[in-house]
């Protein structure tokens, strides 16, 4: 029986929608980009500096990346449903209080607060792989995550254009709309998925040193955390570039910086449609390999002197094309090794992408400075997406020689 046949839409007793999860992993994604054509008239609001206002993304990242080291191992534990519906509820009050922020150090501390979503985005992975087999949960994150493509795709555009009309604050109201919706969606549709285990937190904890010592997960996390590291600096990094050396507006910026979403949109759907027929490994691979050659012709243009906002956020597609590809088979890739620490495993993996993305994230940010151009930005994004490369390479080479043993 297929996993749609076995879906009642709103009815609990049957597994979520797919729905319901994409939108899980939209909301994520939302959060992360939405005000980041505000970030200039946001400093000025809080009389504070970009560098100190760009934190909001660094901070955001790694907390994000500190819950899901937790977050696996207790809704292992605890079960799916209850951590998601408390995260959301954690989420909407820290929006309100971003909302009311009297100063830059309140704001970045309910900004802080904000990363309890993560936990919509991390287990939604955990849910999917639980319903089905490896190379069917690649295509289906694949479809899943298509709602992180389309969110940001249309998001720092709307956000621009609320920040114009209303103010930034209207892009947290928002926020904050949504997070009430998704809370009551996931209480209606999401029932449990995990078979909960029996043992203790702690003993939960202990078991980390076998996804710790697994090389083979290591290199898919490592492979998705490099390839997303290059869109992450682009978080960190874009809207400096937009703003001081191409002059644009907030809403040109929220128009042009929704760019990559439209590759990774793209890139979801080739996942969904190929994954189960080509393998996990190689979509990784390829994948990485087109995200690397985005930014090396972005670099390319602008060596040549030709380099225009046109060209720096056009070759951001291929960016976000290479990271639809990667993401959800090397996600898939992750789950697998030990699927019965799938919650443990996305979380760990999580926590190495997102905390690798808001180290980039805040590298961008520092290197970026009145002068610079793009180039800072550029190298960054190149190096970590050439590493990619390397990690999935490590990882066929080891899936190869495991299987030359057991044929020996």
């Amino acid at each position: 029986m297929s996993y749609a046949s076995k879906v009642r839409f709103l009815d609990r007793t049957t597994p979520p929608h797919i729905v319901t999860l994409i939108l899980l992993a939209g909301l994520s994604a939302l959060v992360m980009n939405i005000f980041l054509p505000s970030l200039p008239n946001m400093a000025a609001h809080f009389e504070t500096d970009y560098g100190i206002m760009q934190l909001s993304v660094a901070v955001y990242l790694g907390v994000n990346a500190v819950l899901q080291l937790v977050i696996g191992p207790i809704s292992d534990k605890m079960g799916r449903r209850p951590i998601i519906m408390w995260g959301l509820i954690g989420f909407c009050c820290a929006t309100i209080g971003c909302i009311y922020a009297p100063n830059i150090g309140w704001f970045l501390f309910f900004r802080m607060a904000q990363a309890t979503v993560v936990t919509a985005m991390v287990l939604s992975r955990a849910v999917v792989r639980e319903c089905v087999p490896q190379d069917q949960a690649a295509s289906m994150i694949g479809y899943v995550t298509m709602g992180m493509a389309v969110v940001p795709m249309i998001g720092p555009a709307f956000g621009g254009v609320l920040d114009q009309a209303f103010g930034w604050q209207a892009n947290f109201w928002l926020l904050l709309l949504l997070g009430l919706g998704l809370y009551w969606l996931t209480w209606a549709d999401l029932g449990e998925t995990a078979r909960v285990s029996g043992l203790s937190l702690k003993e939960q904890f202990k078991q980390y040193p076998e996804l710790l010592t697994s090389p083979r997960f290591w290199g898919y996390a490592m492979a998705s955390g490099l390839a997303s590291g290059a869109f992450f600096a682009y978080l960190g990094g874009a809207p400096f570039v937009g703003t001081e050396v191409f002059g644009m507006t907030p809403a040109e910026l929220g128009f042009f910086f929704g760019a990559p979403a439209i590759g990774y949109f793209a890139g979801n759907f080739i996942s969904g449609r190929f994954s189960a027929r080509v393998g996990v490994n190689r979509m990784v691979f390829v994948g990485s390999l087109i995200n690397a050659t985005g930014i090396g012709l972005s670099m390319l243009v602008f060596t040549l002197g030709y380099g225009t906002q046109w060209s720096f956020f056009g070759f951001m597609t291929f960016v976000g094309l290479g990271n639809g590809m990667v993401i959800p088979n090397a996600t898939a890739g992750m789950l697998s090794v030990r699927p019965h620490l799938a919650g443990t495993a996305s979380g760990l993996g999580g926590a190495n992408m997102l905390g690798g993305g808001a180290g980039l994230s805040a590298l961008a940010g520092d290197l970026l400075v009145p002068g610079s151009g793009p180039w800072p930005l550029l190298w960054l994004m190149f190096v970590t997406s050439i590493a990619a490369i390397f990690a999935i390479r490590f990882v066929i080479w080891r899936a190869a020689r495991l299987a030359g043993l057991d044929s020996a």
